[in-house]
C-alpha cells in the first residue's frame, strides 16, 4: 500500500516485527512509501502511531492528518538518501540563529529578548560547546567557526527520522539552538515555540492580534509539537496520544 489519495480499501491495520524493524501492514500487506520502499521503522511506538493514523482513515486518505506517516515517508525517501545535504541545511541555521538577533529598540522588547533568549545561548555554550555572538539589529554577524562546527556535529548525531523531526523544529522556529534544546529534552515544544514567537507576541500585545497571522501560527505550532512527539516516539517509546 503506497501513499495515494484513495479512501479506505483495507480492513485490518497491524504492526509486525521484522529483521529490519517494525512494519505497518494493511490486510497483511506492507505499507510502502511514495518511492515504493517498505515503511519499516526501528521504533515500535512509532509504528503503532503510524498504524493508528491508517486505522483512522475512512472515505479518503488525508496526509495533513497523518504527520507520523508523512515523517516516515520523508525520512526513508529523502533524508536517508540526502543525509549530508539535510545536515548542512539544518546546521546552516546556526549562522543566523533567531536568538542571536536582538531589537535595537524599543528597549522593552530588547529586555524581553535578553531575558528569554540569553539562557538558551548560555545552554548552547555549556552543553554543545557552541558559544554564539549576539548582535543588535538584523545585519548578519558571522559566528565563531568552532561553534558552527560543534553545532553541525550535534546535528549529525541524529538518524534520518530524528533529522526529519529536527528539521521541522529548526525551520519552524528559526532557531537551531531551540531545535536542539527540544531534541535533547532540555525544553518542551510549547515553551520553545513561545520563545521563538516572542517578537510576534510582543507586537500582538501592543497592536492587537492579526487573525490570519494567528491561524498560520497555530498550524505551525501544531507541526512543531508533532515534531517533538515524533522524537519522543523514537527515543522513549511513548504513545502518540
Amino acid at each position: 500500500m503506497s501513499w495515494t489519495p484513495r479512501g479506505r480499501v483495507w480492513t485490518v491495520v497491524s504492526v509486525a516485527e521484522t529483521p529490519a524493524g517494525h512494519a505497518v501492514l494493511l490486510d497483511g500487506r506492507p505499507l510502502r512509501t511514495p518511492a515504493k520502499l517498505e515503511l519499516i521503522v526501528a521504533s515500535a511506538a512509532l509504528a503503532r502511531a503510524i498504524a493508528a493514523e491508517w486505522d483512522a482513515v475512512t472515505d479518503r486518505i488525508a496526509p495533513e492528518l497523518m504527520p507520523f506517516t508523512r515523517a516516515a515517508n520523508t525520512a526513508l525517501d529523502r533524508v536517508a538518501r540526502e543525509r549530508e545535504l539535510v545536515i548542512d541545511a539544518i546546521a546552516a541555521y546556526g549562522e543566523s540563529d533567531l536568538l542571536c538577533y536582538r531589537a535595537e529598540e524599543p528597549e522593552d522588547l530588547r529586555r524581553q529578548q535578553d531575558a528569554a533568549w540569553d539562557p538558551w545561548l548560555a545552554w548552547a555554550a555549556a552543553e554543545l560547546d557552541a558559544p554564539l555572538t549576539v548582535v543588535g539589529g538584523i545585519i548578519h554577524q558571522p559566528q565563531p567557526p568552532a561553534s558552527l562546527a560543534a553545532l553541525r556535529r550535534e546535528v549529525a548525531r541524529h538518524d534520518a527520522l530524528e533529522l526529519t523531526a529536527l528539521h521541522e523544529l529548526v525551520t519552524l522556529s528559526g532557531s537551531l539552538v531551540l531545535g536542539l534544546a527540544v531534541a535533547r529534552g532540555a525544553i518542551d515544544a510549547a515553551a520553545a515555540w513561545g520563545l521563538s514567537r516572542l517578537d510576534e507576541l510582543w507586537q500582538a500585545e501592543l497592536w492587537g492580534a492579526d487573525d490570519e497571522a494567528e491561524e498560520a501560527a497555530a498550524v505551525k505550532s501544531l507541526a512543531f509539537a508533532q515534531a517533538e512527539t515524533l522524537l519522543r516516539l523514537l527515543r522513549r517509546g511513548e504513545s502518540a496520544h
